[in-house]
């Protein structure tokens, strides 16, 4: 069957991340989820998060005892540790939990159920844990960029962004601005995406438990596609970002009270400019960079996943809609805001995502004529911003009345022909089936 190929694609793929990891002396994702089961995790929400998503395929009672016992191993876990003095070393004191839970329902399932409801639980189980791999897989893949890529791009970026306007430089002073108070409100949205990604999935996946089939496209497949191909181009485009690579780092934010106990990146920065003084059109080149700091700003993979959390939720209720909308605008201002990210990492992020979302929605339903040309434009068009600001970030700087607009053009190009072309096919399947007019009776005679 298809879902038991893509599982073991899945999971040959864990294993080789796996192994690549161990090569460079860390530990790999299957490792680190390992631990979870026992050891404070990362994300106890994710793991909550991973949970109620398995549980959609769950009657109500079913999701009661589930809730229940995760509730009640997390308590058992945290007397333990309060018992035994075991500290939390920076992960959360709830999660363990829900993801005992999970594994428990997944041998239920392999157990106890047959048929189509073994295949349904099975499928349950699976989207959970696919979304903690992906984010134990995201974090191993930041390491290795770290590792395989010893220089960074960044004097490219910087430089093809002065046709924007600098507009990391801008919202990192608008952002200083707010005090304490709004870094650390954007901060709880921008580490808390994933929850955002569940809560509007658990929408679109609201009636798997009544029909008993998932829908035949949904935002995890979004999510994780992005997530799995995004790190790819992270070691073709290896980037810091400018509060690394044109700031003191981390450090910066410190006194706020955000991200202590960090490596201290000051001694590989180009100069300290962000985000006061935009940094010099010089001639770009590759720099060297430390071997902990994550190549992960080409795409921002976070504006890609808040761009696919903005886009099903749109066919949700109003409360959803604005929810989906308010994410996105904070995340675009987190990461612009924070440093993490050049505009032209975002411009890129965007193009990304339509882009993966309408290949898997013509996956699900179909593929046509519509389907490849927009496939392909936006393929094309995120080629030719990677090519562009790799060759051309000083032509760009220099025209930048003409550059700036020609990259929102094309960004705004993928954006039209995503909307046209959905829509489209919205209409034909909202399209009544025709049903032959009955024949007419025939007289009496």
């Amino acid at each position: 069957m298809l879902w038991c190929a893509a599982g073991a694609v899945t999971l040959g793929f864990l294993i080789a991340l796996e192994v690549t990891a161990r090569h460079y002396g860390l530990p790999g994702p299957l490792t680190t989820q390992v631990k979870e089961l026992v050891f404070p995790p990362k994300s106890g929400f994710l793991l909550y998060g991973s949970m109620a998503l398995m549980m959609v395929v769950l009657t109500r009672r079913e999701r009661f005892l589930a809730a229940g016992a995760a509730l009640g191993i997390d308590a058992v876990l945290l007397l333990v540790r309060w018992a035994t003095g075991t500290g939390l070393h920076g992960g959360h004191p709830f999660g363990n939990g829900a993801l005992w839970v999970v594994l428990a329902c997944g041998v239920i399932a392999l157990t106890r159920r047959t048929g189509a409801e073994r295949v349904l639980l099975l499928k349950g189980v699976g989207l959970a844990l696919l979304l903690v791999a992906g984010r134990k897989t995201g974090d191993t893949w930041l390491l290795i960029t770290a590792k395989a890529r010893p220089t960074v791009l960044d004097p490219y970026l910087a430089v093809a962004d002065h046709a924007l306007g600098d507009p990391s430089w801008l919202a990192g002073r608008m952002l200083k601005a707010t005090g304490p108070l709004g870094a650390h409100a954007l901060d709880l949205v921008y580490g808390q995406l994933a929850v955002a990604a569940v809560l509007v999935s658990l929408y679109g996946l609201r009636n798997v438990a009544a029909e008993r089939r998932f829908p035949r496209h949904h935002l995890v497949r979004t999510f994780l596609v992005i997530g799995l191909l995004g790190p790819g181009i992270y070691m073709l485009f290896p980037v810091v970002g400018p509060i690394f690579a044109y700031g003191t780092g981390v450090e910066h934010w410190q006194p706020d009270g955000l991200w202590t106990h960090t490596p201290d990146t000051r001694q590989w920065m180009v100069g300290d400019y962000w985000p006061h003084t935009p940094p010099p059109l010089t001639a770009p080149h590759p720099v060297p960079f430390d071997e902990l700091t994550p190549r992960n700003c080409m795409p921002s993979l976070h504006t890609a996943w808040a761009t696919a959390i903005f886009i099903h939720s749109r066919r949700g209720p109003r409360v959803l809609r604005w929810a989906g909308t308010f994410w996105l605008i904070a995340t675009l201002a987190a990461t612009l805001g924070f440093g993490w990210h050049y505009g032209t990492d975002l411009v890129a992020g965007v193009v990304f995502t339509l882009t993966i979302e309408a290949a898997l929605r013509a996956q699900a339903y179909g593929w046509d004529h519509s389907a490849t040309r927009l496939v392909v434009h936006g393929t094309t068009v995120f080629t030719a911003l990677l090519l562009s600001y790799r060759y051309l970030p000083t032509q760009m700087a220099h025209h930048a009345w003409l550059a700036g607009p020609l990259l929102l053009l094309a960004m705004g190009s993928v954006i039209y022909g995503y909307l046209r072309t959905t829509r489209a096919w919205e209409r034909t399947v909202a399209l009544p089936a025709q049903r032959e007019p009955e024949p007419a009776p025939a007289p009496v005679t």
